[in-house]
């Protein structure tokens, strides 16, 4: 997906009323501008203020307790900041470092063109030191899933992949809004720009290697 396409469906979706993506909430500005902040900070006035879309990139790399963030999709944005941008484009910008990828995951998806992947087909591709995830049970991998993907404390995206080429759910443990395209993450009830998981994460890949080199 282009920036421009990217930036066209940005202004569509604004427009419609989704100005909630992740743990971010949206203002739009009447000269053209627009607001980032912490969905749990709209009623503050003591934010930092940053006017520099690439700002996004240093406030969404560590939690409110100085940690780093592997995963940008945690549930764990720090907090008291603004980010005020000049234009859409530099909106798109920001939204894109603060979710990588999202906002074309969303586009793709609205196009019909969003292809999914299911789990085994993820792991079954892996080489070298992760080769061995691929030897998780099913059962290893419902629990896995249902507690590294959950979006309380672990993820906010919601799951589209299967775990295998059968249609399977990704994992029994986890409600079914987990997989609901329009429901809010976050557990805020919004309408949101939903960020959408097509295909296991390095990460939970790395964490099904543990499983498996732990149960042998």
């Amino acid at each position: 997906m282009t920036s421009l396409a990217q930036e066209r469906a940005l202004q569509g979706w604004l427009a419609r009323g989704l100005q909630h993506i992740g743990q971010i909430a949206i203002e739009t500005h009447g000269d053209g501008t627009f607001g980032l902040r912490h969905r749990d900070d709209l009623q503050r006035n003591d934010l930092v203020l940053h006017v520099e879309p690439e700002d996004a990139a240093n406030l969404v790399r560590f939690d409110d307790a100085e940690s780093y963030r592997p995963l940008k999709t945690a549930p764990n944005l720090r907090h008291g900041w603004r980010l005020v941008v000049k234009d859409l484009s530099s909106l798109r910008i920001a939204l894109d470092l603060f979710y990588p990828g999202r906002l074309a995951a969303f586009l793709a998806f609205e196009l019909e063109e969003l292809d999914t992947t299911p789990l085994r087909a993820t792991l079954d591709r892996q080489s070298g030191m992760y080769r061995v995830a691929a030897q998780i049970t099913d059962s290893q991998a419902d629990d896995l899933v249902g507690n590294f993907c959950r979006s309380d404390g672990g993820c906010l995206r919601t799951i589209l992949w299967r775990q295998d080429a059968k249609g399977r759910i990704a994992s029994t443990h986890l409600p079914s809004e987990k997989f609901e395209p329009k429901h809010d993450q976050t557990g805020h009830g919004h309408t949101v720009i939903p960020l959408f998981c097509q295909e296991a994460c390095n990460l939970l890949v790395a964490e099904a290697r543990k499983v498996v080199q732990a149960s042998k």
